[in-house]
């Protein structure tokens, strides 16, 4: 008999011609089952509903037909029809696991993962083949995994690769909760035992690197990064990692080979092309290194590493003018990064932009970079424009979030003076001294004119004394 791929996607396109043309085709249950799976795997849920009505007008005693209207409903959030259903569902088929599942995926979705696991575990107890137990215990492994229970959710997933030992996603769920509990050691010997009955899984050899690298055991880390290769030499993720152990190892040719084999696998990805760029400037090749700062942002114009790469790269060999040109696009690509400001304000504070400068601090703090560093140098900068209350409000601001702080009470007391207000000058210069004496160099550096003062020298001089 004659049978082609277009046989497969004949009832779907006999069920969507009748859909045009309104004529009312019969179709055998299976086929509606299949119908509605495609709509669902591809997100068409009105069209899902529709094969739904039409199979249950055709066949109105099938469970599977309404185990996908359950399905449906809980998508819609209509749990208590979905109950309803279901319990009338469990009359007709009692030992029916599928009916259990779907329970269990309606407690969950409703926050009741203690009941779902419950009614998972009665799934267990009737299901009839290992393949549905690994289903059935991954799915329990991810209700304890929604409980934060990763003691017990490491239990069902170790089962899952019990019953199928290629079962990659229990795997990576078992690694996850290890990491979660910072229990590197127990992932290590897991993963070796692991892989002394299966000595050619390359994920698991891949996730063994991983917890070595954690533990800075890069020697170890580097030997299962290349078992992980021997087992599959086209597994991408293994040369990337294996690429960073050698970059810890100082071994940067190496490494750049490693990464570059990856670009030769598949497509370039802008994370191998900035490392190379890092190895390259390593080992003082600066053309090379440049080439492959620029092609990662042509690979990937938003990956922020990549501009700040190459912005540092100029402003280690003092080419301002240039780390600007880059800042700026990278500025007009992603307004709303922080770090693309921070970096703004500095190169323009080298090149003694200081209206700019300000700007990019300004800008750094509205994103919500609230470091002390940023606060203080914003202020420094209004105070050399003579901004003075400028400068004061915005210390004021950074003392709610950095309070008895020297430094600011120190600038707070200089610039209180430059305005005439010598009161909250005397104030915040006293705070300063009491909070920490040795600040007091602020005033000399930031003030020079205020030591000139009797009254602030002799303040500083009554601190002292008190201090000492």
């Amino acid at each position: 008999m004659h049978y082609s791929h277009e046989d497969e996607n004949f009832p779907l396109t006999r069920f969507e011609s009748m859909l045009k043309t309104n004529d009312i085709l019969f179709f055998d249950s299976g086929e509606f089952e299949n119908i509605i799976h495609h709509y669902l795997e591809n997100g068409k849920i009105a069209l899902a509903k529709k094969a739904i009505k039409l199979g249950l007008a055709q066949h109105p005693t099938s469970v599977n037909l309404r185990l996908f209207q359950v399905e449906i409903l809980v998508i819609e959030n209509k749990f208590s029809e979905a109950d309803d259903i279901l319990a009338m569902l469990h009359d007709v088929e009692p030992n029916n696991e599928e009916i259990y599942i779907q329970k269990a995926n309606v407690l969950s979705k409703q926050d009741k993962h203690e009941e779902a696991i419950n009614t998972l575990l009665i799934a267990v107890d009737i299901s009839s083949t290992p393949e549905d137990d690994s289903d059935l215990f991954a799915l329990i492994g991810m209700e304890y995994l929604f409980l934060d229970q990763f003691e017990n959710a490491v239990i069902y997933f170790k089962k899952c690769l019990e019953t199928d030992n290629t079962d990659y996603s229990a795997l990576h769920n078992i690694v996850y909760c290890y990491d979660f509990l910072n229990q590197n050691d127990e992932a290590i010997t897991y993963l070796n035992n692991f892989l002394d009955k299966n000595p050619y899984c390359e994920v698991a050899w891949h996730q063994l690197g991983r917890q070595y690298f954690n533990i800075k055991e890069y020697s170890k880390a580097n030997a299962a990064f290349d078992f992980a290769i021997i087992s599959d030499d086209t597994f991408v993720n293994a040369y990337l990692e294996k690429g960073k152990v050698l970059e810890k190892l100082k071994l940067y040719d190496e490494a750049i080979e490693n990464y570059k084999i990856t670009l030769a696998i598949d497509e370039p990805t802008s994370f191998a092309l900035l490392r190379i760029g890092h190895c390259y400037e390593k080992i003082g090749q600066e053309e090379l290194a440049l080439q492959f700062f620029k092609k990662t942002v042509e690979e990937d114009v938003l990956l922020d590493k990549g501009w700040i790469a190459i912005t540092k790269f100029y402003m280690k060999r003092l080419n301002y003018q240039k780390a600007l040109h880059y800042i700026n696009k990278a500025v007009n690509i992603d307004g709303e990064n922080v770090l693309y400001w921070k970096l703004f304000a500095t190169v323009n504070k080298r090149l003694n932009f200081l209206e700019e400068a300000e700007q990019g601090y300004k800008r750094a703090l509205e994103l919500g970079n609230y470091e002390l560093e940023t606060w203080i140098d914003r202020s420094d900068i209004l105070t050399a424009l003579g901004e003075y209350n400028a400068a004061i409000f915005n210390l004021i601001q950074a003392a709610e979030f950095y309070p008895e702080n020297p430094e600011i009470e120190y600038r707070l007391g200089g610039l209180y003076f430059k305005t005439h207000e010598s009161d909250k000058g005397r104030f915040h210069l006293k705070n300063g001294l009491r909070i920490d004496f040795d600040y007091n160099f602020i005033i000399s550096e930031l003030f020079p004119r205020l030591m000139e003062r009797p009254m602030i020298r002799t303040i500083i001089a009554e601190s002292k004394r008190i201090s000492n």
